[in-house]
């Protein structure tokens, strides 16, 4: 049966934006189904991680995230000095952050930043602050330079999969498809009408996260504060207020979220009786719903981001969560489409990805469980606090946090084997991530080996061969690298781990048979 595509995704936010990019950049033809109208101007995530950082940079859109980063900053800075101009105390410009742990801050003064898990990121290590709706703007223009059939306002209603594709119904129409993915959220449809089970924890809280206009702001506390009932935090940019109360989940999650509601919440948990909100700019609720899919695939319909798992947004990793599926499916399904996968390659988006989304959930959990406004809590919350005063914890901290630590399980014993490729620097003046922005995969010969270059023979444009010097690596010898970013071979020189027969296996493990023509 004739496709009009041959994948859907339903959901226009980064997670599907991100999705789309990548499968268009492999010449498969898609549609993005989006319910709003317009950009999500909710405020949500306002960081990214290294290996969502590496990933933009890989696609060269890192001029688009600094240029993110400096209008958070600006809107940060415009936050103390209207603190200042209130009469605010102890107004400050805080120490080099480096990320947080249940609103227990780290610091960048103590961060050791020699340790080599650091090493290897490059331009993207100096990415961070970025708003989510900043992001998706930049995927939005990113998606629409290749190409990507985006329609907005259209809502996903339901479908009907079979062993050759999907037929997928809208608000506005049905279409063919040879793939559905599921890059909806939290309360997926596509989840939902698949019948994917959901297990997981129960909520135990009510969140809620605004930007307002209020006065009596100037007797809340900056940044992150605890107090006997729940948790509040005020910053970092003007107007933006965020509460946790600990006696159970909303009535009514789906209720219109009103400013009488914000309002009350954020005097309970501050103690502040006359802080009082004027206007609601953006505002959202949320609560600690903690769970997973056991397979992120069920035939031809595949899931992504808070589609797949659902979990607190503290610490701000729902977002690169989401954004890393998209990356490792991406490509995969590409290759599928197109007809060069090699058998099982599919199935390797849950067995990689699976395991982040379950730490993911746990972390969070965790967090939930030291911000509790009990004596326990506030007692081992107290022990952590002190830990993280030291290089060690700190460093260890931020590590998990940025992501640097992510490692896939693959085959092979060189250290760089299932880790994210090393923003090597070459001898021609190039970087690594300069050849990786057409979405193909990298076989770098840093020897000057013919007979390694010579075994990426027939697989076309499905890797791209590079020979090159790299004088800050001399010791090694090669690298193949997945299009997601992956180290899937690395061989030192000589006699090191990595030999020619393990790069054989790493290219059909990834690539398929050589010679195998793209559909």
């Amino acid at each position: 049966m004739k496709h009009d595509a041959d994948v859907v995704v339903a959901g226009g936010g980064p997670v599907g934006l991100m999705l789309a990019c990548e499968l268009a950049l492999a010449q498969v033809s898609v549609v993005v189904l989006e319910r709003l109208t317009d950009v999500d101007t909710t405020i949500k995530a306002g960081a990214v991680n290294s290996p969502t950082a590496e990933a933009l940079y890989r696609r060269g859109m890192l001029p688009g995230l600094a240029a993110a980063q400096r209008d958070a900053y600006e809107r940060f800075r415009s936050f103390l000095r209207q603190r200042q101009a209130a009469g605010a105390t102890g107004v400050r410009q805080p120490p080099r952050f480096a990320g947080h742990f249940a609103g227990i801050m780290l610091r960048g003064d103590l961060l050791d930043e020699s340790d080599p898990d650091f090493d290897g990121l490059g331009p993207a290590a100096e990415a961070g602050f970025v708003p989510q709706e900043a992001l998706e703007r930049l995927l939005g223009a990113r998606a629409a330079e290749l190409g990507v059939d985006l329609r907005r306002g259209v809502a996903l209603t339901g479908f009907d999969a079979d062993e050759d594709g999907v037929h997928v119904h809208t608000s506005d129409g049905s279409l063919r498809t040879g793939w559905l993915a599921g890059c909806d959220g939290g309360r997926s449809t596509v989840r939902r009408l698949a019948g994917f089970p959901f297990p997981g924890t129960d909520p135990e809280i009510t969140g809620h996260q605004a930007v307002v206009e209020m006065t009596g702001a100037d007797a809340l506390g900056a940044g992150w504060n605890f107090t006997r009932t729940g948790t509040y935090v005020h910053g970092p940019v003007p107007g933006r207020i965020l509460t946790v109360e600990f006696d159970g989940p909303p009535a009514d999650r789906e209720a219109p979220l009103t400013t009488e509601e914000l309002q009350t919440a954020l005097r309970k948990v501050s103690g502040v009786a006359d802080v009082t909100i004027h206007k609601v700019h953006s505002a959202t609720r949320f609560t600690d719903n903690a769970r997973q899919v056991p397979d992120y695939r069920s035939g031809r319909v595949l899931l992504a981001g808070d589609a797949a798992h659902v979990h607190s947004p503290f610490g701000g990793q729902g977002l690169n969560l989401g954004l890393g599926d998209a990356m490792n499916l991406g490509w995969k399904l590409a290759a599928t489409v197109r007809g060069w996968a090699p058998e099982g390659l599919l199935d390797t988006y849950t067995t990689e990805r699976h395991p982040l989304g379950a730490w993911v959930l746990d972390w969070t959990r965790a967090q939930v469980a030291l911000m509790r406004p009990e004596s326990h809590a506030r007692a081992l919350r107290e022990v952590i606090a002190e830990l993280t005063g030291t290089t060690t914890a700190t460093t260890f901290f931020a590590k998990k946090i940025s992501g640097v630590l992510q490692r896939y399980e693959l085959p092979g014993d060189h250290p760089l084997t299932g880790r994210s490729a090393p923003d090597l620097e070459l001898s021609d003046g190039t970087r690594l991530a300069d050849h990786l922005h057409g979405g193909q995969g990298l076989l770098l010969d840093l020897a000057e080996d013919a007979g390694v270059r010579r075994r990426a023979t027939g697989y076309g444009e499905r890797i791209r061969v590079l020979s090159a010097r790299c004088p800050e690596r001399p010791g090694l010898a090669g690298l193949l690298v997945r299009p997601d970013g992956c180290t899937a071979w690395a061989a030192d020189s000589p006699g090191g781990p990595g030999t020619p027969d393990e790069l054989d296996a790493a290219l059909r493990r990834w690539f398929g048979t050589p010679g195998e023509a793209a559909a």
